[in-house]
Formats: structure tokens, C-alpha cells, sequence
């Protein structure tokens, strides 16, 4: 499929606006993303299982897997779907996790630590959450917000199924819990509600059908509320993650740069993560060069293995 055909298929103000913001062979190379089908991923939950259990169970159903270079714990399924993976009793089990490869990067970018106390301000349905347990090995605490009840009691079930002991799910909003708890986190996952650009599908209307500048700007809105909550919540020396599905850096480095403006003690800090198909954060927005420690941050391109997203590691104090 063409660019300018899968440009056809995608909201028309943003496909300017992705040009505008973008040096050309990064949008085409955006939009060739938006054209690919995703190949199913999935984690392996060590806190029931291993990864070589997994991939024997996988290879009796028949499914062929490929291992992630960069998360030992992460497959890539070639010759299945979702839905065929659904029914399988290791999916009933809890001994896998159907996650896309992209939502897997921020807690290993967090890198919780057995015994720490963990704070994920807006945590349904509990990809991260679930897998920030799993990196702990089931020892410390993790606190995790969510406002919307329905969302939290789906974050519930599958912490339960997947053997998560260490979380505390409080159905209230996360500044309200960041508030309450200051200075008591050792680390913060924001995986912040956005306008989800990094997750669109040509010719698939209803994963743009939301899309609007005003949708942007009602997320940075609660972008701005979550990362101040998650700077009172965290300890002195403390480290948190903030990332986006989405694209435009409006959301993304403009939000981090407007969050340091605010809170002068924290850092930004280089990514040690060697992931495939990292992109580095735009230089300049609208004609004006970025602060070059917004250089630390990383933006992943949609394509056949990952979604768009944006991940920025912080630390509270220099």
C-alpha cells in the first residue's frame, strides 16, 4: 500500500499536522506503520511460569514464537491471532499476557527492584501493573489508581489471575492518591491517558474516530495533573516513567519540558534499553530547538511488531 492510499484512510487534520510536526521521511514512515497488520505479543508472567515452559506449551498448540532480543520474558507469535491464543488453557492460567511490545518498555524503563514500593497513578487494565509484579518477584508494594470502576475491577481480575500478592487497587483518582501518600514512592509509572495516535490502523475508522486537536488538548490537561501528582508522590532520589501511545510532541516533549519548567529539581535520564527501532525525540517543534536533555527521551514508530509510543525516565534530584 501506498503512502499517499494509507494517507487516504486517516483523519485529514492529522495527517497535516503529522507532516507539519515531522521531517517527511518520519511521517512516511509513520504512515507506512499505520498500514501493517501487528503481529500478536505477549509476556510470559514469571510469577506462575518460565519462559521455557511457555514456549513448550505454545509449540503443543501449534503456535510458532520468536524471542524479543531486548525482554528475555517477551514472544512474538507469527502464525496466530488473538483470538486463537484466548481460548488456551496457559492464557486461562495466567501464565501469559497478550500485551504489545511497545506497553512492555515502560516498566522495564521504571526497573522496580524486589521490596520497593511502586506507585502506577492510572494503572487499568494492568499490563504494567502486572508486569511491574512480575519484575519485583511478587516482594514489596505497588499502589494503583484508577478512577473509572469498571476499569478497576477489570485491573482486579487480571491481577488476580496472574498472581499478583503485592498490589493495592484504590478506585480513585491518582493525583487524589499521590496527595494523600507524598514523598512515599521509591518509584511512579505515569502511562498517561492520550490521544492514542500511536495505536491507529488504516482504514480501521474506530481507531481514529476519537482523534481531535481539542481530544489532544483535553489529555495534556490530565498529562500535566498526573506528572505534577507523580513529583509530590515520589521520594527524593526517586526515579518515574512517563509515557504516551502516542505521537505528536505536544504530549510528549513539550509535556516533559513543561513539567521541568515546573518542578527545577528533577532530571531527565538516558534510557539504557536497547530496543529495536528506537527513534530519538524531535530536536525542535515549531521552529524552536528543544532543551538537548529531552535528547534522553525516545519515541517508538508504529509497525508490524510495535505501536507508537514516547517514554522519558526522570529522577527527583539532580
Amino acid at each position: 500500500m501506498s503512502v499517499r492510499s494509507v494517507r487516504s484512510k486517516l483523519p485529514g487534520e492529522f495527517v497535516d499536522e503529522l507532516y507539519r510536526v515531522f521531517p517527511v521521511h518520519d511521517a512516511d514512515r509513520i504512515i507506512r506503520g499505520f498500514a501493517k497488520r501487528r503481529r500478536v505479543t505477549l509476556r510470559a508472567n514469571t510469577l506462575r511460569t518460565t519462559i521455557d515452559e511457555v514456549l513448550s506449551e505454545l509449540a503443543r498448540e501449534g503456535a510458532k514464537c520468536q524471542r524479543v532480543s531486548w525482554y528475555k520474558d517477551a514472544l512474538i507469535v507469527t502464525n496466530k491471532r488473538e483470538q486463537d491464543i484466548e481460548p488456551l488453557q496457559i492464557y486461562a492460567e495466567g501464565k501469559i499476557y497478550l500485551q504489545s511490545l511497545s506497553s512492555m518498555i515502560p516498566p522495564l524503563v521504571l526497573s522496580p527492584q524486589p521490596g520497593e514500593v511502586i506507585l502506577d497513578i492510572a494503572a487499568a487494565p494492568g499490563s504494567k501493573t502486572t508486569q511491574i509484579a512480575a519484575l519485583m518477584q511478587n516482594k514489596g508494594k505497588i499502589v494503583a489508581a484508577e478512577i473509572d470502576r469498571v476499569r478497576a475491577e477489570r485491573l482486579m481480575f487480571n491481577l488476580a489471575r496472574q498472581g499478583v500478592r503485592i498490589a493495592e487497587v484504590r478506585i480513585r483518582d491518582g493525583v487524589a492518591v499521590a496527595d494523600e501518600l507524598p514523598e512515599s514512592f521509591d518509584r511512579v509509572l505515569v502511562d498517561a491517558p492520550c490521544s492514542g495516535e500511536g495505536l491507529f490502523m488504516a482504514g480501521q475508522p474506530d481507531t481514529y474516530r476519537p482523534w481531535s486537536k481539542q481530544a489532544c488538548k483535553r489529555s495534556m490537561i490530565s498529562q500535566r495533573r498526573l506528572l505534577d501528582a507523580a513529583a509530590r508522590a515520589l521520594k527524593p532520589g526517586g526515579t518515574m516513567v512517563y509515557s504516551t501511545c502516542t505521537l505528536n510532541p505536544y504530549e510528549n516533549e513539550l509535556m516533559i519540558e513543561e513539567f521541568l519548567r515546573r518542578n527545577g529539581e528533577f532530571a531527565v535520564l538516558p534510557i539504557h534499553l536497547e530496543v529495536q527501532g528506537w527513534s530519538p525525540a524531535l530536536e525542535e517543534v515549531d521552529g524552536r530547538r528543544l532543551p538537548p536533555e529531552l535528547g534522553h527521551t525516545r519515541r517508538v514508530f508504529p509497525s508490524e511488531l510495535m505501536e507508537g509510543f514516547y517514554v522519558a525516565l526522570l529522577r527527583k534530584g539532580k
